[in-house]
């Protein structure tokens, strides 16, 4: 995939040794990250306008399904002790997400999004989807080899998802247009990041056809 950085950067990393493609299991999950309205909606404060990546992660759900694929949603979701206490940390730096409060409408899967009853559902208090959840148990169970991730937000929660899952053991895969942020810079920044040390960052139609087939 490009990257919004000159070639003088990618030769660096180049020669670092960073960037080799993954291998591509034939057991993937797709695991999509907190496209909740609080992130998906601009009318939000912790959100934004992400209809593309949406849209993009719907048709990326179509197709696995097709391909009979298991999808994971993820969303951050605080009781109200956790919003307006101090045992999350991370709400002391961000407070603003002291408004993803259980059974609010911030906290909702985006109507746009192809939910089913059957889909695997992980609520998490953290950025990764890993951290705190039963999420690694679960990908093992299913037998899953590869994790594609996407979602919101890029320099955020999917980043730290794709860290932690090749750190569990995972290939990670990660289409670029079914992710979005609140800015362009940080949404580019993280996605060269993971190109360079933690997954392969690909193209919606390349994923769409994986999902269906398996890598077969």
């Amino acid at each position: 995939m490009p990257t919004p950085y000159d070639p003088a950067t990618d030769r660096v990393y180049e020669r670092a040794g960073f960037g080799a493609a993954v291998a591509r299991g034939h057991r993937p999950a797709l695991i999509v990250v907190d496209l909740t309205r609080g992130f998906t909606e601009p009318g939000f404060a912790t959100g934004s306008d992400l209809t593309a990546p949406v849209e993009a992660t719907a048709e990326l759900v179509r197709a696995a399904r097709a391909g009979g694929v298991p999808v994971v949603w993820t969303v951050i979701a605080y009781t109200p002790a956790e919003a307006e206490g101090d045992s999350v940390t991370w709400l002391a730096k961000a407070p603003g997400m002291r408004a993803l409060r259980e059974g609010g409408e911030a906290v909702a899967l985006d109507p746009r999004l192809p939910y089913e009853e059957g889909d695997q559902f992980i609520v998490k208090k953290g950025a990764s989807a890993f951290f705190g959840t039963a999420l690694a148990s679960l990908l093992t169970g299913l037998g899953c080899d590869t994790a594609v991730v996407c979602g919101a937000t890029t320099s955020g929660c999917v980043r730290a998802t794709a860290v932690d899952a090749v750190q569990y053991g995972w290939p990670v895969l990660v289409p670029a247009e079914a992710c979005g942020d609140r800015a362009a810079g940080p949404h580019e920044a993280a996605l060269f990041d993971i190109q360079a040390k933690y997954g392969d960052v690909v193209g919606h139609e390349d994923m769409v056809k994986y999902l269906t087939t398996k890598g077969v």
